[in-house]
């Protein structure tokens, strides 16, 4: 059994992060975060695109009070080169990673280590309010429709990690993967996947994805660690003039 294609991994990232709204103009597929982050937040090409378009989705983007962000794709080379000859900067490169369920590398389970649970605990909140995953990203996975869950990582007896996952279609997606800075490389992170990994094979999925920036070398060897591989790449682009005034 082989992992999804980037493209339906991009299906399921939306799914399970979603934005507050979303609307078509034009070619551009705009996004309404409500500070969910930039995955929420960012304006895809919904059609072939010209330098002609992109002042439209610029304009449509600050009057909703964002600073113009645009989401790259594998594909979306053409709309790369517009954004860059305009003077637009990569920001964030980000890997996507999945594997079949059954290729994962699981260890036997320990008890008191990880748990999940609907909706989330005051102490997965705080856990995820220190890592910088406040409300408003919250408030994403509470949109989120279907199948989720919220992990909670113990270590000594103590609260040290927190992490969200949801189901698209066949394939559980982990989100906000947050653990507190005294038990880092410690096994958390990965006790929390592998809870990601059995919840989600309790609820018939088949395959495991998750995305990380590339310079997050120390995630991207627990994934590797796992099974999990690359099955694609994304990237933003964003003006250096930032939230510039309409």
């Amino acid at each position: 059994m082989t992992a999804p294609d980037a493209s339906t991994l991009l299906a399921v990232l939306e799914a399970t992060w979603p934005a507050h709204a979303r609307r078509r103009q034009g070619p551009w597929t705009l996004r309404d975060g409500r500070g969910g982050g930039k995955r929420a937040s960012a304006a895809t090409a919904a059609a072939p695109v010209c330098a002609a378009d992109l002042p439209d989705a610029e304009a449509a983007m600050r009057t909703g009070g964002a600073a113009p962000l645009f989401m790259i794709h594998e594909g979306a080379e053409a709309l790369d080169a517009l954004l860059a000859g305009a003077g637009y900067e990569v920001i964030d490169p980000v890997v996507i990673y999945a594997a079949p369920l059954q290729a994962l590398a699981m260890d036997a389970p320990s008890p008191t280590a990880s748990f999940h649970i609907w909706e989330p605990l005051a102490i997965q909140r705080e856990i995820w309010a220190e890592g910088g995953i406040g409300p408003a990203r919250v408030a994403v996975m509470e949109r989120v429709q279907g199948d989720k869950t919220a992990l909670f990582g113990r270590k000594a007896g103590r609260a040290a990690a927190a992490g969200f996952a949801a189901i698209e279609g066949n394939t559980a997606m982990v989100h906000a993967l947050e653990v507190r800075p005294d038990f880092r490389r410690q096994g958390v992170a990965r006790a929390l996947m592998l809870e990601a990994a059995r919840w989600a094979m309790g609820r018939g999925a088949r395959h495991l994805a998750v995305v990380c920036t590339e310079g997050n070398i120390g995630a991207r060897g627990l994934y590797a660690s796992l099974g999990l591989q690359t099955a694609g790449r994304y990237h933003y682009r964003q003006h250096p003039s930032g939230a510039a005034t309409p």
